[in-house]
């Protein structure tokens, strides 16, 4: 199996319909180990049986907007695994009155929360996660579409899609004198508890299913046979780069 003897860290399981959830599954059908986080108790309630359901090894909570949960997490994982092989960034969030209405509206105080929790916060686990990585180990985070195109009410959303995907390139440049492998995929919609929030994003199911190359949408799990192939020794020399899953509605979408 690929992913045999691999250790797999995966932020960003919300629910089973979530793409972090597709991942976990294709990474474990390939043979990894899987250990997700969670954000406080009631996200904990829906991890914790899709933990003991796919059999990953443990559950943590860590809060990614908090410097002090990561640093604690890393240090769980640590004791608990002794090293990573694969570390999936899969979070995002802003604000709901900031994905409403005029992007010029953004407060303050909301782009600084998006961008944070969507962005920073690969940039906080690499640092805390990377020393115990080694030698064909592989990052990867999630993004969209709309990260360098208009995509209605996606707003303060697509500057943080924008900001992730800038830092996977530089992340690379980082991380690849370690042969830490840094990439990130741009899934097409997908009905996840994330996606409700877009408006735009609703109406564009329809519009991929009738003018896609594929003509159908796609599914967590087509992320997720994205994902096994960067988290395996088959993409050994690919890094910084923005792999779309999308049906090719990237390719004709303006």
């Amino acid at each position: 199996m690929l992913l045999e003897g691999k250790k797999a860290l995966i932020f960003g399981v919300a629910n089973n319909k979530s793409i972090a959830w597709g991942i976990a599954q294709a990474f474990k059908q390939a043979g990894a180990s899987l250990a997700f986080n969670y954000l406080g108790d009631a996200i904990k309630k829906r991890v914790d049986p899709l933990a003991e359901e796919i059999g990953a090894d443990f559950t943590f909570q860590c809060d990614v907007s908090s410097d002090e949960q990561i640093a604690a997490s890393a240090q769980l994982v640590k004791e608990k695994w002794g090293n990573v092989d694969i570390l999936v960034h899969s979070v995002a969030f802003a604000n709901r009155e900031d994905l409403q209405g005029d992007f010029v509206s953004t407060s303050r105080a909301g782009f600084h929360l998006a961008l944070d929790i969507s962005a920073y916060s690969l940039v906080a686990l690499c640092r805390e996660f990377s020393p115990m990585m080694s030698e064909g180990s592989s990052v990867m985070a999630m993004t969209y579409y709309a990260s360098n195109k208009i995509m209605p009410f996606y707003n303060v959303m697509a500057v943080a899609k924008a900001a992730l995907e800038c830092e996977v390139r530089y992340l690379a440049n980082d991380l690849g004198p370690k042969g830490i492998r840094v990439n990130a995929i741009s899934a097409g919609p997908v009905k996840t508890l994330a996606a409700s929030a877009v408006h735009s994003l609703k109406g564009a199911l329809g519009k991929i299913e009738a003018n896609a190359p594929l003509r159908r949408n796609i599914t967590p799990l087509d992320v997720g046979g994205t994902a096994t192939y960067l988290a395996s020794p088959l993409s050994s020399a690919v890094t910084g780069q923005v792999i779309f899953v999308d049906s090719g509605i990237s390719l004709i979408m303006c």
